[in-house]
């Protein structure tokens, strides 16, 4: 069971990071830099802020604290990268650093104790913790990502007026045991 666990945690840090360049992939290069107004963050920002708290709570994962002393989380909110690739290969880095924590995560991992600033977690509420911060930055970003193209934005789920015609073909579908993300 727990390795299923740990098979749809990984479903669903795939899921946020690919949500999140499909974003990213209908922006202009300006777009990702822009910010609403003077206490919000540019979705390059956001993404900054992401990678650096990924490669922080990822390295050593099992073995140092995950908010490490080289961490600069209050530069995280900086901007610095002047192109789009810079900003990607970071972006990248994060995401692998998360994924070559995890994956070679076994059942018996879950239960250990890892922390983060001190506070004890298990490996498991340790991944949902991550899970629960990454997806509620995704949500930013793909909000911000809608506002700036407007109407030529293309949804990333069901477009709107569409759930009848969407259902309806998924209620044509035999049942079967899937992950939602399996045809994304």
């Amino acid at each position: 069971m727990n390795q299923q666990y740990l098979v749809s945690a990984l479903r669903q840090f795939k899921y946020y990071e690919q949500l999140a360049n499909k974003a990213i992939a209908q922006l202009e290069e300006t777009q990702l830099f822009l910010t609403p107004n003077d206490e919000s963050n540019s979705i390059a920002i956001i993404m900054k802020h992401m990678a650096g708290n990924m490669l922080s709570r990822w390295t050593d994962f099992l073995s140092t604290d995950g908010e490490k002393s080289w961490r600069q989380r209050d530069s995280e909110f900086i901007d610095e990268f002047k192109t789009k690739a810079e900003l990607m290969a970071y972006w990248s880095k994060g995401w692998s650093c998360l994924y070559n924590a995890i994956e070679p995560l076994t059942e018996v991992d879950l239960v250990k104790i890892v922390y983060i600033r001190n506070e004890g977690h298990t490996v498991m509420e340790a991944i949902n913790r991550q899970l629960c911060h990454y997806s509620y930055h995704v949500g930013q970003m793909v909000y911000l990502a809608k506002f700036f193209k407007n109407q030529s934005w293309q949804s990333l789920s069901i477009p709107r007026n569409k759930s009848a015609g969407y259902n309806q073909k998924k209620f044509e579908e035999e049942k079967s045991i899937r992950h939602f993300t399996d045809k994304l």
